[in-house]
């Protein structure tokens, strides 16, 4: 979801001085180290691979040794489709230089950085995903918050109780319960279409994991397991144990200890509130200041960093009111996003958010895994605690209290002053941070996915195409635009870039600000945009993309200390506009037409671009479809709602262009939408 941002500040980890060091090393080395790398992996899953004839049903990791490895494309292929895609946004003059380029370097240099990535094709399980990891978001130095990491909300209208403890105790149950199917290899391994399996691999790092921070680039930590979590209330943080006798503790007893913490009068010491910040700084501030924590306070910092995950229980309520809907809405999203710079660990793979009503949220951690693997998780956990769990008449967790277990443990940081002003700094850095995003969330209810699936088009399709329409009337130009799909047909397969601002979704968008063109003209030029979108989107899925081919096409440029000027364009790129659809991919675990508001509500992320846009949504049910939009306050080009009414109203023009979509526009007129 969020990695635009992070596709677009990998360059300065290609060429900062230590990484040049490290980049001088032989890209025949390189490449052998990705292979050695892969065999690692493989033989760890071997265990599992025992197994799979022990039963009929398949394991998750069943089909991993049938998948087909990611093909290298043709690089005139992929250099054709470039420049297909940045036609429509360049000026004449500037797409001739840009060809220009392109054509010299298909000439000089793409024969011997092709030669190196079918080399590595062959050696290596993924050609690309290893390096994606690597400069993309382990070498970054940015901040996570916002820049890299990405949120998962609630149920939107309901919440199961409003007792805080039992909500925490209730997610945390279902969500060790996730993490005991996982390590059994008990969850299904997902067909797409019912046939084709996806790569599991993503799924091994869900839990027990933090990212650590260095001076240079990151290392992400995974513990093959954890019998504890850390939970962060009121600036002091706690170590709750999940287990007891080697069994998982009953939601009510986990509703104990949560409520142990909330009634716990001691204050925080002092700076000990506003530690977490430091997670939200630089990374390489971070490593520096964790060397002089680790030495000071070790015991601490490892119960945060090997916990399974850690829990916020925030002070404060969250979540849709009828009183200011609009506005609790987009704040609900701005505290999963940042929440207040220095309640949130976010070196964590990923962060429950329990709030003081009971709302629930998710904060994830980018680098170990894309959204479908925390949103595979976060279905099984909301639909567990709320119909498989549930709570009693009075909202509490099923069950009895356990009065012999211990308190939680309250853990002491002896933080050195030097590290003081360190804190102050980093949440100095992560207020403004967290101040500048404004976020806004609605869910357009006028028509969903039953409408689109009438209209025989692809709902995904339809969706960016619109979106191009209500990007344009907002900013009065095209852009270049990223949707996130993924490659997990392909063994570790991670994810590839459409590139939706296409030349027919442009014609299609000057047909409708032109008031000559009849509806008919504009719904075929529609026609045209959605078949082209979808044949970019299988493109992509099936291996044939653009930008992960150039972008490891560029990596080893750079090994070999070759300059490209057209692979110096492609990644001095802007996208002003990134978006991402959240799958819901457990339906069967939710009865949406007899409770359709037990659906998740979908999740967001920042903007890749100083002035532009974050977009992301999700299909709740057949008729309704939710939004996330996200931009810089210091920008004067953007605003999230703005953009948020031009989405509402090109949704309805391009409906519209239906039959059935003139109807749901005349019923529409003189009434507000529910977002």
């Amino acid at each position: 979801m969020a990695e635009a941002h992070q596709a677009v500040g990998f360059r300065p980890s290609l060429t900062s001085d230590a990484g040049e060091v490290e980049l001088g090393a032989p890209v025949l080395h390189e490449i052998c180290l990705s292979g050695l790398r892969s065999w690692k992996r493989h033989l760890s899953r071997f265990w599992a691979l025992v197994r799979i004839f022990s039963g009929r049903h398949p394991m998750l990791f069943s089909y991993q040794r049938s998948l087909p490895r990611q093909p290298v494309p043709s690089v005139q292929d992929t250099v054709r489709k470039y420049l297909e895609s940045v036609r429509p946004v360049l000026s004449d003059k500037d797409f001739d230089w840009t060809s220009g380029v392109a054509q010299e370097f298909l000439k000089l240099q793409a024969s011997l950085l092709q030669w190196y990535l079918q080399l590595k094709s062959w050696w290596a399980s993924n050609y690309v995903s290893d390096w994606w990891e690597e400069f993309v978001y382990l070498r970054s130095r940015n901040s996570l918050m916002v820049n890299s990491n990405y949120y998962l909300m609630d149920f939107l209208y309901v919440t199961p109780t409003p007792v805080q403890a039992a909500r925490a105790g209730n997610a945390v149950h279902a969500l060790l319960l996730y993490r005991h199917r996982l390590d059994r290899q008990e969850i299904l391994p997902t067909l797409l279409m019912g046939m084709r399996p996806l790569c599991s691999a993503q799924y091994e790092k869900i839990f027990n994991t933090t990212r650590i921070p260095g001076v240079h680039r990151d290392h992400i930590r995974h513990l093959r397991d954890s019998r504890h979590v850390a939970v962060f209330h009121r600036g002091r943080f706690f170590r709750v144990g999940t287990h007891s006798q080697s069994r998982l503790l009953s939601p009510r007893a986990l509703e104990q200890q949560f409520q142990r913490i909330l009634d716990d009068p001691s204050p925080a010491c002092p700076h000990e509130e506003h530690l977490a910040a430091l997670t939200a700084a630089r990374r390489d501030t971070w490593a520096q200041v964790r060397r002089s924590l680790k030495t000071q306070a070790q015991e601490a910092l490892e119960a945060v960093e090997g916990a399974a995950f850690f829990v916020s229980l925030d002070s404060e309520p969250a979540g849709l009111t009828r009183e200011d809907p609009a506005a609790s809405l987009d704040a609900y999203a701005h505290a999963l996003l940042a929440g207040r710079g220095h309640d949130r660990w976010f070196d964590k793979s990923f962060s429950l958010i329990v709030f003081s009503n009971g709302k629930l949220g998710l904060s994830v951690e980018h680098s170990w895994a894309d959204c479908p693997i925390s949103g595979h998780m976060w279905e099984f956990t909301l639909a567990t605690e709320c119909f498989q769990l549930g709570y009693s008449a009075d909202g509490h967790c099923k069950g009895h209290p356990d009065p012999s277990l211990p308190q939680p443990q309250r853990l002491h940081w002896d933080l050195p002053d030097k590290i003081h002003l360190s804190i102050s700094l980093a949440l100095r850095a992560a207020k403004t941070l967290s101040g500048n995003i404004e976020c806004h969330v609605f869910p357009f209810s006028r028509f969903g996915k039953s409408f689109i699936k009438r209209c025989h088009l692809s709902s995904d399709s339809f969706i960016q195409t619109t979106l191009q329409l209500a990007h344009f009337r907002d900013r009065g130009q095209f852009c270049l635009t990223y949707e996130s799909t993924m490659t997990r047909l392909f063994l570790e397969g991670r994810t590839e870039t459409v590139r939706s601002c296409t030349r027919e979704a442009c014609n299609f968008v000057r047909a409708m600000e032109d008031k000559e063109k009849t509806d008919a003209q504009c719904l075929a030029l529609f026609r045209l945009a959605v078949d082209k979108h979808q044949a970019l989107l299988k493109a992509a899925m099936s291996g044939q993309g653009v930008d992960r081919h150039l972008f490891a096409l560029y990596v080893v440029s750079q090994f070999l200390h070759l300059q490209s000027p057209f692979l110096d364009q492609v990644h001095s790129e802007q996208w002003q506009l990134a978006t991402s659809q959240i799958p819901v991919q457990q339906i069967h675990l939710f009865d949406v037409h007899n409770y359709p508001d037990y659906v998740s509500s979908g999740g967001g992320f920042g903007p890749a671009d100083d002035h532009g846009y974050g977009v992301s949504y999700m299909f709740m049910g057949d008729d309704v479809i939710t939004f996330h939009i996200s931009s810089n306050k210091s920008s004067t080009r953007t605003d999230s709602r703005r953009l948020g009414q031009r989405i509402q109203d090109a949704l309805l023009d391009v409906a519209a262009l239906f039959p059935e979509g003139q109807r749901l526009k005349r019923r529409g007129l003189g009434e507000e939408d529910s977002g």
